[in-house]
């Protein structure tokens, strides 16, 4: 991961945060995530995996171009990537 631009402080839940993710090709994750703030994400290339197992099996694909919106308390993944690709991700938290 790349941190782009931004602080995220989560004992405090305050701030934003851009970065760049990369699945390396064969990449996956065992379980789902949650958090506290909410997540925009935009698949900028490769290919991505969403609900896999934990063997890193299964899941719908989503191609480049795909764009997701979770707020907080939203259970997502496990991930999966067969040939790579690279995410744009930004996180906040939303208590103005």
């Amino acid at each position: 991961q790349k941190i782009l631009a931004g602080a995220l402080d989560e004992a405090a839940q305050t701030g934003t945060r851009t970065r760049l993710l990369r699945f390396e090709p064969g990449a996956y994750t065992t379980a789902p995530f949650v958090h506290d703030y909410w997540e925009e994400v935009y698949l900028v290339s490769g290919d991505l995996f969403v609900g896999s197992d934990a063997e890193g099996k299964g899941g719908e694909a989503f191609q480049p171009n795909t764009y997701a919106c979770r707020p907080p308390g939203v259970y997502h993944g496990p991930f999966r990537s067969e040939g790579g690709c690279l995410l744009l991700e930004i996180h906040y938290y939303d208590n103005a």
